[in-house]
């Protein structure tokens, strides 16, 4: 069954300030269809009869959100969407875009198929990272991709110990370690060697940053079992980060756990969406040589 869109949000790219006409292009089409709000990232840039809203704002009024940009800025978008079940739609004007898969130069014929009904629904679960010092939760955060310990300082390695349903998995010395969705596997944990996991595994992948340890490889563990971290020196000092944002500083005396979170993320793609057909073009598989 078609979702009816009454508002539709757009979600625009940090440095985007300089290419207005692009923003006014999508904006004009979309208001043949909703009325439209729109949150610039990082910038306040006001736009003629359409109307510029924070970003809990938007999430807020919105049947549908859309992301104009890259895949950092559907992140952005997906994390402000944590909780509801309004689906996000990305337009690209990045580089790789595999979540952000709709081309700017066909956008509007995409939109007039996205407002009639014809399109394709895809779950993505988010983890939360909950952060403890002893037994006591101190603060938690979600990520749509990746949640990443790494070094404090970036010229040196860190040790740490993962575990997963109380069984101790390895003690690893390396740059850092990212766990990562099916949805992050294309991202950060793809260039430190991990596998690519289609959206729809329930599975979570451990993926060592350089690892000391030359036999180590990423793990994959069903997503409904929970990840522990933590550091395995006294004196060492790590940085955690969500998604590339939210840092917080680990010691000894802190640990961190991963889970998967309930609430899943609805995104939509063209009604032809093929997610190999995107492995191909982004990592120039099958290509002429």
């Amino acid at each position: 069954m078609a979702l009816k869109f009454n508002s539709i949000g757009l979600v625009v790219r940090s440095d985007m300030q300089s290419r207005i006409d692009s923003i006014r292009q999508v904006t004009d089409v979309l208001s043949r269809y909703a009325e439209v709000l729109v949150h610039c990232l990082d910038f306040d840039q006001p736009l003629d009869d359409v109307e510029i809203v924070s970003l809990a704002e938007l999430v807020d009024k919105a049947d549908l959100v859309i992301s104009l940009g890259g895949d950092g800025t559907l992140l952005t978008a997906a994390r402000a969407l944590i909780d509801k079940d309004t689906p996000l739609l990305g337009i690209n004007l990045g580089r790789l875009g595999f979540l952000a898969d709709v081309s700017f130069d066909d956008f509007e014929s995409y939109l007039d198929a996205v407002v009639q009904g014809r399109y394709t629904v895809e779950k993505r679960f988010f983890i939360k990272g909950e952060f403890f010092e002893g037994d006591e939760p101190k603060a938690s955060n979600i990520a749509l991709n990746d949640i990443v310990l790494h070094s404090y300082e970036s010229s040196s390695m860190i040790e740490y110990e993962i575990s997963s349903g109380g069984d101790l998995i390895h003690v690893q010395r390396s740059d850092g370690v990212i766990v990562t969705t099916p949805t992050g596997s294309t991202a950060y944990a793809l260039s430190g060697g991990g596998p690519i996991m289609h959206p729809s595994l329930e599975t979570l992948a451990i993926v060592p940053i350089c690892p000391h340890t030359l036999s180590n490889r990423p793990i994959v563990l069903p997503a409904d079992q929970a990840i522990d971290i933590r550091l395995g020196q006294d004196d060492m000092v790590a940085k955690l980060s969500y998604d590339g944002h939210s840092h917080v500083i680990m010691n000894s005396q802190s640990r961190i756990r991963v889970t998967r979170y309930p609430q899943p993320l609805t995104l939509l793609h063209p009604e032809d969406y093929d997610y190999f057909q995107v492995l191909r073009a982004k990592l120039y598989w099958s290509a002429n040589y």
